[in-house]
Parts: structure tokens; C-alpha cells; sequence
């Protein structure tokens, strides 16, 4: 708590004048997604940068870039207190649902920008509403222009400034690949598959954690298996019992970091459910998924009134393969099948990433100009 109020304090003793932009990090596994603009901003726009992060180990806290100040608020009533206080020019963070449980709006005329950090569709994995209360909205691809102006209509709000940015994260795991960020290893090992799906009840590790990597050695594949950090949270016993039977087998790796890209450089094929990781893991190393079809992950029951199919549904035919639940002892047939097919899918995929994504590998720079154009407007 000391820490926390001394973040605060260091805070607002910047002088307004010098508050311009700002960018807020849940923590630092959130850092993948705002890196790319930050380093834009300090680099090619020369644009001092305050960061603010709720995580105590936010490596931007012990290690900032040059051009970045940064102050840790932490997850509790001194963060709630830092947005209902806030005065600067621009807000941008990744926290959706602005306005619905305890961040607020400032009064103080802050523009908030939204940054996504996820390339799925806006409007069934998040609740309703999360993104109404942002005055701007970084989209990934037209799908996110789309699904946003069709709810705006729908619900007759004002229309938000939507900018096409393309997304970050994309950019670190193709730039990773290209062997740009220092990694000593950015080509798959053979017979590789990465299980890295989404969380919750319905999820694949919770409900067939085990059979999945069973099924998956038994076929002699190498399995990595990177579990969601709720699943963790929340479904520790499942995970700490896969573990235990697999822990010694050298055809078994368990991934505890959901950020780094290490793992998916490591993989071949992806199996996953709902996750956008495997939109990411497709789009950025433009290598195929296998997705185990669990019932959908819901969180606005109300989605399908919107009319637009979520791209996480209508895509998967086009990033790999979709299996059946109750077909999952084919899983490794399934995966040695994509393996063989994996030329054809490295064209398949670069062309669904340019047509889905805006700006594969420089969103960044898109995103940064972006926040600076803002900026300017606010200026006259």
C-alpha cells in the first residue's frame, strides 16, 4: 500500500501541462499489448509517455524505456480514487467496461481510448456495453468497426471515434518470428503442438484437460500446454493433476506464462477452443488450429441480435480445423493431418491476416499516430 500511495503522489505531482497521454496497464502481462505504441510514441513522435500500472513486478517500474515515467496505483480504493480524479489529456488502456463496476469517468474532460487486447469480436466474449463509455476505439480489423457501429445503431448512441490500429500483440509475435526481440529459438520443433485454449466452466482444459493431453502424446506428439491464468486461478486442482501425471514425461512441457511467445514459437499447431490466442497464434506465425468445439464462450447473452456472426466463429474454418467433442480421441490424427498440410496453410492464413487485420506488424506506429492525433485536436 505504501508503494501505491507513493505512485499516487508522484503522480500528481506532475505538472498538468505535462500530463498529455497516458497509458494504464492492468499489470505487466498487459504490456504486450501497449508496448508497440509507447515505443512509438517516445521514438518517432518524441512524445513523453506516463504509464501507470496496478502490478507491483510491471518490469516499467524498475526499468522504464527512455521517454516513460511510470507509477504503480495498484488494483485497489487508491486506483479508484486515481481515474475518479483523473486530469489529462488522453487515457488509453485496455480495461473495458469503463463506467460499469467501480472506474469511472473523470470529470475533468479526459478522452478515453480504448486499446484491444484481443483480435475476437466485441460483442459475445465481452459483456454488453463494454466499450460504450470510450470517446475512441483502437479496432483490430473491420470486424470491430462493423459490430460497433451496427450496436451503436442499434441501441442509438453516439457514434465514437473508431481507428483502424491493427493490433500490438500481433506485432510481437511477428516480430518474434523474425527473430527481431533477441529469442534464441523462433523455429517450431517438429511434431510440436501448443494447447493453449480460453477459460472457464465450459473450457476445454477444465472439462477434458486430461484426455486432451493424453490423447495427444499417446499420438507421439510433443504437447506444451499453456493454460489460461484464470484457469489456474480457479481450476488449480486441474491443472496441478495434470502435472502429476505427465510432469515426467519428456513429451510434456506446462507453460505458466500466457504473455511471452516462446511457447508459440515453439508449436506447429495450435490446439485451442475460444481463445484468441489462437487467432493470434495463426495471424502471427501463419500456422494452423485445431479447435475443440466446447460450447461457446458467452458473456452478453444478448450477442446475436447485433446480426454479425463473431469472427471467432466464422473464422475457424479458415485458421484450421474444427473438432467435435465427442471426436476428440481423432485429436491426433486431426493434428498430424494439419502438420502435413502446413504449406497450404501458410498461404491460406497470410491471406485471411491481411484481409482481417489492419496493419500486421506496425500497428504500433498506427496506434501511435492515432493517440498524437488526438493530441493535436484537443490542442485547437
Amino acid at each position: 500500500m505504501w508503494q501505491e500511495w507513493q505512485g499516487l503522489r508522484a503522480f500528481k505531482r506532475v505538472p498538468r501541462s505535462d500530463r498529455k497521454i497516458v497509458v494504464y496497464s492492468e499489470g505487466g502481462g498487459y504490456l504486450t499489448f501497449l508496448e508497440p505504441i509507447i515505443h512509438a510514441l517516445c521514438t518517432d513522435h518524441k512524445q513523453p509517455v506516463l504509464y501507470v500500472t496496478s502490478a507491483a513486478d510491471d518490469p516499467y517500474l524498475t526499468a522504464p524505456p527512455p521517454g516513460v515515467t511510470a507509477f504503480q496505483i495498484g488494483t485497489g480504493t487508491l486506483r479508484t480514487a486515481f481515474f475518479s480524479m483523473l486530469d489529462v489529456d488522453v487515457l488509453a488502456m485496455t480495461m473495458p467496461d469503463l463506467e460499469t463496476f467501480h472506474i469511472k469517468r473523470s470529470l475533468n474532460g479526459v478522452h478515453y481510448a480504448y486499446i484491444q487486447h484481443s483480435i475476437v469480436s466485441t460483442h459475445m466474449v465481452y459483456r454488453d456495453g463494454a466499450f460504450d463509455h470510450f470517446d475512441t476505439v483502437f479496432c483490430a480489423g473491420p470486424h470491430h468497426i462493423a459490430e460497433i457501429r451496427k450496436h451503436e445503431a442499434l441501441r442509438k448512441l453516439p457514434e465514437k471515434h473508431l481507428v483502424e490500429a491493427g493490433y500490438c500483440r500481433l506485432d510481437a509475435i511477428m516480430h518474434a518470428a523474425r527473430g527481431e526481440t533477441g529469442l534464441t529459438t523462433t523455429q517450431p520443433m517438429p511434431n510440436t503442438v501448443l494447447v493453449a485454449p480460453s477459460w472457464g466452466p465450459d473450457g476445454l482444459i477444465e472439462q477434458h484437460g486430461m484426455q486432451v493431453v493424453e490423447t495427444l502424446i499417446d499420438a507421439g506428439l510433443n504437447v506444451i500446454l499453456r493454460p489460461h491464468p484464470r484457469t489456474i486461478r480457479f481450476h488449480g486442482d486441474v491443472i496441478a493433476a495434470i502435472r502429476d501425471r505427465f510432469g515426467a514425461s519428456e513429451r510434456f512441457t506446462l507453460d505458466t506464462d500466457p504473455n511471452a511467445v516462446t511457447s508459440l514459437l515453439a508449436a506447429q499447431v495450435m490446439v485451442s477452443d475460444w481463445s484468441g490466442a489462437a487467432l493470434e497464434f495463426s495471424f502471427g506465425l501463419l500456422r494452423p488450429v485445431l479447435f475443440v468445439d466446447v460450447p461457446r464462450k458467452v458473456n452478453n447473452p444478448d450477442y446475436e441480435s447485433l446480426g454479425i456472426e463473431p469472427l471467432e466463429v466464422s473464422v475457424r474454418d479458415r485458421l484450421g480445423k474444427v473438432l467435435a467433442v465427442d471426436h476428440m480421441n481423432d485429436m491426433g490424427r486431426e493434428v498430424r493431418r494439419l502438420l502435413e498440410q502446413a504449406p497450404k496453410w501458410h498461404e491460406d492464413l497470410q491471406a485471411a491476416r491481411d484481409e482481417l487485420v489492419y496493419h500486421p506488424g506496425d500497428s504500433g506506429r498506427a496506434g501511435a499516430q492515432a493517440l498524437m492525433d488526438i493530441l493535436a485536436k484537443r490542442s485547437t
